[in-house]
């Protein structure tokens, strides 16, 4: 099922805040190359092009969908390819990643491969969702057990592959990182009822489901979905807390 940009983009204000504590970790030097993993719709990746001067910034996302919205943003030294984080190679002086790298299993091999795409002196820089604790992503994982639904994905549920935020600290160190910094963060942010909690993770979380769910099997789903999720938010406005990982280091 491909990823819709008009959805994502719903909530293009709340999404661009976690950048901001993330780009106060990007050391800006100029003429270096850089690879931004997950860019999207690019926006913030031409954000980043703007901070690095005479710099070479690649992009990389999944979804020629959201690689349509990067045409308008090209220019000499800004560019965006159809590729898979894990197809990734190249050596790099800058690897950075916004809310993409939880999408990718196994992370005990994920940072340290990433690590080696490195130049030495080079930095990494991301930052991803750790809200597997999330009460919609567990609403989403209730409802895909109920029958028909489970056996329909031979009862298949999201594993969310990202780890205890010391664990990334570990990692970074082991691989020979310094100026490390790892953190959580919460970020406070305030809908205005359960249906756009809703439209939130209908563009993200719910997409791996929806692709192994016949399309007969779409909408009821969506329907549990947004029962429950009246029942676990009543209030109006309401308060919708997402908890991320952010996470940078130099090699």
């Amino acid at each position: 099922m491909p990823w819709n940009p008009n959805t994502y983009l719903k909530f293009k204000t709340e999404r661009a805040e976690p950048l901001k504590d993330l780009m106060k970790l990007v050391k800006i030097r100029p003429n270096i190359k850089v690879l931004d993993l997950g860019c999207g719709t690019g926006e913030l990746t031409a954000e980043l092009s703007e901070q690095l001067p005479k710099s070479e910034v690649i992009g990389i996302d999944n979804s020629s969908e959201m690689l349509e919205k990067t045409v308008k943003l090209e220019h000499p030294g800004l560019h965006f390819e159809l590729k898979r984080i894990e197809d990734t190679d190249g050596k790099w002086d800058m690897i950075f990643s916004n809310a993409a790298l939880h999408w990718v299993t196994d992370h005990y091999s994920l940072i340290p491969r990433l690590i080696k795409m490195l130049n030495q002196g080079g930095q990494l820089v991301a930052q991803f969702p750790s809200g597997h604790r999330n009460k919609a992503q567990k609403a989403i994982s209730e409802v895909a057990s109920i029958e028909p639904l489970s056996s329909t994905m031979n009862n298949w549920q999201w594993s969310f592959p990202v780890l205890e935020t010391e664990e990334y600290a570990e990692l970074l160190f082991s691989n020979g990182g310094s100026e490390i910094t790892v953190y959580d963060k919460v970020y406070p942010h305030i809908l205005q009822n359960a249906d756009e909690v809703f439209n939130w993770i209908s563009g993200t979380t719910m997409i791996p489901y929806l692709e192994r769910l016949p399309e007969s099997l779409h909408e009821p789903f969506r329907q549990k979905i947004r029962t429950r999720l009246h029942q676990i938010w009543q209030t109006r406005p309401l308060l919708y807390p997402f908890r991320r990982i952010i996470l940078a280091a130099t090699f």
